[in-house]
């Protein structure tokens, strides 16, 4: 890996923004539960999705035929998609449309889910989002499900040795390459102007990471929940937080987005998924102990466990999406939009993506559209 230079975060604004994430409260299926993204594209292609277009047109007050499927490429991450997921909410709200959930184990696979049309929603984290982006994948931002902060983090063996960020060099580092966690360990080597290539960085999903752990192929990784608790639990010990890295500018999130095609035939559906949401976020907030034990089996975690990863992050409501730290309104777009310049710049200056477009292309992804004006 190539020594990671100096970049132009706005860290002024970005702070600031972080600092009022943290003032919101974090916590207060009959259908197909699992799949793969490989089965995502093969049914992306059979059903002929996957063309790319512009900006949707604004939802019509005329009646919308509903249809037959809703494919949601989602993440196993402690948050409100996951609680609507469990409580079988969209399938409750739309009996009659068969409701798929295809689990995926980074970003990037959804994006390629995306590109070849295999999904109708996906969730990503702000590095893969600003990538998809900038790649001009066919999809829009419709919800931000969450802002992370412990919930993201670098473990090591506690016989390994290492103390801090420097203690990383001759190690063996294990992360998802092109996710919020690996964004997050490039940042906090920038911000202690560590040189990336006196670590071995390795490419790892975050089931790989576990079974590399408990093999003993790697001395750490910066990884999410559940990865990181079950790390922590079998002798590790965590070093930094992606709250820490945040505090300092290099702040990381999910978002929601949508297929072009989806939100141009069925923008009814969208605004319906993203009361869906709503109603889990205020559940989620409301009984978190009762979330916590609805999504515990499908983290892998114990019910408390689960509730400490809840605590872990900031999740938003719908009348949270619009404000002017987040996606903003269509005349004055948000700071989330300058978020993801600044993340793409930062992909741009990795390598990993071969242009990083004008702020406007970045808050043209921002359907704040979809949300009542307040």
């Amino acid at each position: 890996m190539k020594k990671l230079q100096t970049t132009g975060f706005r860290l002024g604004s970005l702070l600031a923004i972080f600092a009022v994430l943290l003032a919101v409260s974090a916590c207060g299926s009959n259908n197909a539960n699992g799949g793969d993204p490989a089965q995502a594209a093969v049914a992306g292609t059979a059903a002929g999705a996957g063309s790319a277009g512009g900006t949707s047109p604004a939802p019509s007050a005329v009646t919308e035929e509903l249809p037959a499927e809703i494919r949601i490429g989602y993440q196993v991450s402690p948050n409100g998609e996951l609680l609507a997921k469990s409580l079988g909410l969209l399938e409750q709200k739309y009996p009659e449309i068969k409701i798929s959930w295809l689990k995926f184990d980074s970003g990037r696979d959804v994006n390629v889910a995306i590109a070849s049309g295999g999904i109708d929603f996906g969730l990503l984290g702000t590095p893969p989002g600003a990538s998809g982006v900038a790649q001009g994948l066919p999809d829009q931002i419709y919800y931000i499900h969450d802002v992370i902060g412990q919930s993201e983090a670098l473990v090591v063996k506690n016989a390994s040795g290492i103390g801090s960020l420097g203690g990383l060099k001759g190690h063996k580092i294990a992360t998802t390459f092109g996710s919020t966690s690996h964004f997050s360990l490039l940042s906090a080597l920038k911000q202690e102007n560590i040189d990336p290539s006196t670590i071995t960085i390795l490419d790892m999903q975050a089931p790989d990471i576990v079974a590399a752990w408990q093999r003993g192929d790697i001395d750490g990784a910066y990884t999410w929940q559940p990865s990181q608790s079950k790390l922590v639990e079998d002798g590790g010990k965590v070093i930094i937080t992606s709250a820490d890295v945040a505090a300092r500018g290099g702040i990381t999130g999910e978002f929601g987005v949508v297929h072009n095609d989806f939100i141009g035939k069925y923008p009814n559906v969208v605004k319906g998924y993203i009361s869906v949401l709503d109603e889990a976020v205020k559940y989620y907030r409301d009984y978190p102990q009762e979330s916590a034990e609805a999504m515990s089996g499908e983290l892998g975690l114990s019910a408390d466990a689960a509730l400490k990863a809840m605590n872990e992050i900031i999740v938003l409501d719908a009348s949270q999406q619009t404000a002017p730290e987040y996606m903003g309104t269509p005349d004055q777009p948000g700071a989330f939009g300058q978020l993801l310049k600044d993340t793409g710049d930062f992909l741009l200056e990795q390598k990993s993506i071969t242009e990083s477009p004008e702020l406007s292309v970045y808050q043209q992804a921002l359907r704040s559209d979809l949300y009542p004006v307040q």
